[in-house]
């Protein structure tokens, strides 16, 4: 991996950098003052929508000179987390651009390109947050509460993500543990050279300032699509902080707030083979979306995008890494072999048993239970796997839109979903178990027969690694494993869990030299600031670089 360095340009109240939805007026640069901004017909709202709009389709970090893969937004971020832990499994040769988060290392450390993307993308969304905060309070109308609503909301988020990525420890374990400098709309530039990482007590505490700030301001709002955040979203961003916080009241109560008006999705929905999980339904509270004319999706054969790396179902196109060019991202066998077969959500994936029949023709045609294009699922397996040829464990989740094989160039102008409801139920039920254990395992299986009417409650304590938590926090962690698998959760409950991680075991699907074992929380998932802040931002201290095991792990025994 080539060394990258970039000096990161904080978000301060005084200068804004002009988005490319900005119609310039005065002056003609790259920056303009917040009262220049202002003044700029119809600019508060273009900066309003810069916020979710930049979310996905752009190469924000490597421009115009540098397109790399892993370069398209937000969901990006969900895969080098996932990765890093256990239920994604990567291929580790040819041109798996994850390598580096599975495998770890150096490659992860303060001087390396991937340690400056988080940094870039998180702080110029936080600044564009900034900007409106800024611009509202300058000119304080009611016609721009839902704006300040969002950018407030949008900020939480971004601090929420960061605080649960650079801590080494997460909230509930040691408050004092640094996350990530804060920057908000009112911090002054001459701060900015001695700005300390805030501890997680400062951060979170400002995370929550910042949600009851939107809840005031956009409790009126109603958004044209679920592109936007509402009142729902807070709710649910307020949920998901008070679940980091150990603040189980107030945790069930959002949570509970967050489900009104949302249906949990069925059985056809989730296994829909045009529109699963692709398209905005009545379970997703907020999405994002990858459109035709995203230089994403336009630029290097559509490559350079989230349906690339994780929908398969592309063969016909030629293109996607994970259809064409290295192989899918597959869930990890102990994982898979923990679903009961009676649990609908299992058919996400492809059986591995599949790879046991004797001829091409018997798995093609076990693979038409999987896709309507049957061929392409065998040619990505069998042909393309670069580390090992099989077709058990390939996800069939995220759908290719309207079920198109052919053309990438629509097949990846999908929604990701970043909130479904089935979430917030299954905080609600952690949440409201940490006060009463029976009240939570009743919500529990209450959720859990809806995806397994057979579901027994305590039936997955092989798949717990150790125990740090109890066996009802274990089972809702389980729940979340397989409901949210690829949706960016997977790091965020190991570390908010204390809990290790198993690669090596009996049958194992991950690469050699990459099975590692570990009782407590890998060293790699604290993630290192890149050494331009801590060179400029004499305040600001850095993580250990990760250390690579040395060698795989003796097997596990489950």
């Amino acid at each position: 991996m080539k060394k990258f360095y970039i000096i990161l340009t904080a978000a301060i109240a005084s200068t804004v950098f002009a988005t490319s939805c900005i119609k310039e007026t005065v002056p003609q640069s790259s920056t303009v003052t917040v009262t220049q901004a202002a003044a700029a017909p119809g600019a508060y709202a273009n900066f309003v929508d810069a916020i979710t709009s930049s979310l996905a389709g752009q190469f924000t970090y490597g421009g115009d000179s540098n397109k790399y893969p892993y370069d398209f937004g937000y969901p990006s971020f969900f895969i080098m987390r996932d990765v890093m832990g256990n239920d994604i499994v990567a291929e580790t040769s040819g041109s798996e651009w994850y390598t580096t988060w599975y495998a770890c290392g150096t490659g992860l450390g303060p001087d390396y390109a991937v340690c400056q993307m988080p940094w870039t993308y998180y702080y110029k969304w936080i600044k564009n947050c900034n900007v409106v905060i800024s611009m509202y309070k300058a000119d304080p109308t009611e016609d721009k509460e839902a704006g300040v609503g969002i950018a407030y909301a949008m900020r939480a988020m971004f601090y929420m993500d960061l605080a649960r990525m650079y801590a080494p420890k997460t909230y509930g374990l040691d408050k004092s543990s640094p996350t990530v400098p804060l920057v908000l709309d009112d911090t002054p530039s001459s701060s900015l050279t001695n700005n300390p990482r805030a501890t997680n007590e400062v951060m979170w505490d400002q995370i929550i300032e910042d949600l009851n700030s939107a809840e005031g301001y956009i409790k009126n709002y109603e958004r044209p699509d679920k592109y936007t955040p509402d009142l729902s979203v807070v709710y649910g961003l307020k949920a998901r902080a008070y679940l980091v916080m150990e603040d189980w009241a107030n945790a069930q109560s959002y949570a509970k707030k967050a489900q009104a008006g949302y249906t949990l999705m069925n059985k056809d929905q989730y296994l829909s083979q045009t529109s699963g999980f692709n398209t905005p339904n009545g379970s997703w509270m907020f999405a994002l979306t990858f459109k035709a004319d995203d230089p994403n999706i336009l630029i290097n054969d559509a490559d350079s995008c989230w349906g690339s790396q994780m929908i398969i179902e592309v063969s016909e196109s030629g293109c996607g890494y994970s259809a064409n060019y290295v192989g899918p991202k597959r869930i990890d066998y102990h994982l898979f072999q923990t679903i009961p077969a009676t649990d609908f959500r299992k058919k996400c994936w492809v059986d591995f048993a599949i790879d046991d029949l004797a001829s091409k023709d018997a798995k093609v045609a076990a693979l038409a239970e999987y896709s309507d294009a049957p061929d392409g699922l065998y040619n990505t397996g069998y042909k393309i796997s670069t580390t090992k040829q099989y077709v058990g464990g390939m996800p069939v989740k995220f759908r290719p839109k309207d079920g198109e094989h052919a053309d990438q160039y629509k097949a990846f102008t999908v929604a990701v979903p970043l909130m479904r409801v089935e979430e917030m139920y299954l905080i609600e039920a952690e949440a409201a178990g940490m006060q009463n254990e029976a009240a939570g395992k009743a919500l529990l299986e209450t959720f859990a027969k809806t995806r397994d009417a057979s579901y027994t409650y305590g039936t997955h304590t092989d798949a717990y690694y150790n125990e740090s938590t109890s066996l009802f926090q274990n089972e809702v962690w389980w729940q979340r494993r397989v409901e949210l698998w690829g949706e960016g959760f997977g790091m965020f409950d190991i570390k908010r869990l204390n809990k290790g991680i198993i690669r090596s075991y009996p049958n194992t699907n991950h690469p050699a030299d990459n099975r590692w074992n570990s009782s407590e929380t890998p060293q790699w998932m604290t993630f290192c600031i890149v050494r331009t802040e801590t060179n400029y931002n004499k305040g600001c201290e850095q993580n250990p670089t990760p250390i690579k095991p040395t060698a795989d792990s003796d097997e596990y025994t489950w």
